[in-house]
């Protein structure tokens, strides 16, 4: 019997269930993330797993087996990052090199390669991007996520769509990601730490302060080595021992950071997800479940992402002047055509400009294993599609699609299509 205060959602498929059965019940996987508070959560905080040595691995496949070290050599080289292989004989960023070689003999040592790894790390933010605007990026490998209201438009809670977001960068990228859910980015960070690699872990509200209490000063922001010996020096080592203090006097001897840790303390984090940057694209993408070189199977594929393109301009109210194909071939080779068009958040106006640089590419002699499109160049929404007297039909395909919209907005996205959707 299902129980609604058991909820769970599977990473493999993002299939919500309250049923505690070990095999999801859509794909079979055994993979699930449970919490009472499943559904309610929204902030996040998703890392790389080991990012550097996940990418040289990915493009090394002999790799995969062995411990990797990515790092500068000679006598004063440090280790910029380590894979998890070689973490376990107690290798981590930063160490002197000869120290990590001298811990784990038979590792790997392979030179840093930053525009790679920034080129990924790209690839990795324009998918963040994909599920919220509101992405607040702390390094090239990792970022904190405000879900909250995007319920509506992954149908879904955040959870459900972190699950999916987590899948879809291992098959599409060839890395992994740990995950972090709770309702502040205090914990959320904390979370992704959690269960590394391939992680997910949430902290629930109801859960925050027997969940911080036992666990060292170190983990709160602000606290360095300084800052913790200070603290023990008061008998200080745990959030909990904060908790327990008295807060105006552990304030007055703190000041600032006295302040901010007394929050810390308590689970309480007031900063918002903040973005650096206004949103500079807004693109979809799917990876294909088999190679596909045809132009015709192709050309039905992009018809639905360039819908899915519209309703998130339109959401995010922004109209594009530019559209990008993206292409990915079967050995990982990505390709991309791009067009100027007047702005606009029209699908069909999208699909126009489109179209040709698809079919300049699909020539039937690449196959091709992912496909998506973009739109940059975003001005305000009130600027897209404005009335056209040299296309009299322009104003029909607005009316048309807010209609489609409409009906969409009641009775879900599948509940209206146009003829070249079949």
């Amino acid at each position: 019997m299902a129980d609604e205060t058991y909820k769970r959602v599977c990473r493999d498929c993002g299939h919500i269930t309250t049923a505690p059965s070990q095999r999801c019940q859509a794909c079979g996987g055994r993979r699930f993330v449970t919490h009472s508070e499943l559904f309610t959560l929204s902030i996040a905080h998703i890392d790389c797993d080991a990012f550097y040595a996940s990418v040289e691995k990915r493009d090394n496949p002999s790799l995969v087996d062995q411990p990797v070290i990515v790092g500068g050599g000679g006598p004063r080289g440090v280790v910029s990052a380590a894979c998890y292989i070689a973490r376990s004989s107690g290798v981590r960023s930063a160490m002197p090199m000869f120290k990590a070689l001298d811990l784990c003999p038979k590792a790997v040592v392979i030179p840093p390669n930053m525009s790679k790894y920034v080129a990924v790390g790209r690839e990795v933010r324009a998918m963040m991007l994909n599920l919220t605007p509101l992405v607040e990026p702390l390094s090239i490998d990792e970022a904190f996520l405000d879900l909250t209201g995007t319920e509506t438009l992954h149908q879904g809670p955040p959870a459900r769509t972190l699950a999916l977001f987590a899948k879809r960068v291992e098959a599409e990228l060839g890395i992994t990601v740990s995950i972090g859910l709770s309702h502040n980015k205090l914990l959320a960070k904390i979370a992704s730490d959690l269960d590394k690699p391939r992680g997910f872990a949430i902290v629930g509200k109801a859960e925050t302060l027997d969940f911080l209490s036992p666990r060292p000063v170190t983990l709160l922001w602000g606290v360095g080595k300084a800052a913790a010996a200070s603290l023990a020096r008061e008998g200080i080592t745990t959030i909990g021992d904060i908790a327990k203090v008295d807060q105006r006097q552990f304030i007055k001897r703190h000041g600032a950071l006295g302040l901010r840790l007394a929050k810390f303390a308590r689970g309480e984090d007031p900063r918002p997800v903040t973005p650096d940057r206004e949103t500079k694209s807004i693109s979809v993408e799917t990876t294909l479940d088999t190679d596909i070189a045809e132009f015709s199977a192709l050309e039905k594929i992009l018809w639905p992402l360039t819908e899915k393109l519209s309703q998130r301009l339109k959401a995010a109210d922004k109209g594009g002047t530019g559209v990008t194909l993206k292409l990915k071939t079967a050995d990982f080779q990505g390709r991309t055509r791009s067009a100027s068009l007047p702005p606009t958040q029209l699908a069909e106006n999208l699909w126009d400009a489109a179209l040709p640089l698809l079919e300049a590419e699909a020539d039937g002699r690449t196959r091709f294993r992912l496909i998506g499109i973009g739109c940059d160049r975003l001005v305000p929404g009130d600027r897209a599609d404005p009335p056209n007297l040299l296309d009299a039909t322009q104003e029909k395909r607005r009316k048309v699609e807010t209609a489609m919209d409409q009906v969409r907005a009641k009775l879900g996205n599948g509940s209206i299509r146009k003829g070249r959707s079949f």
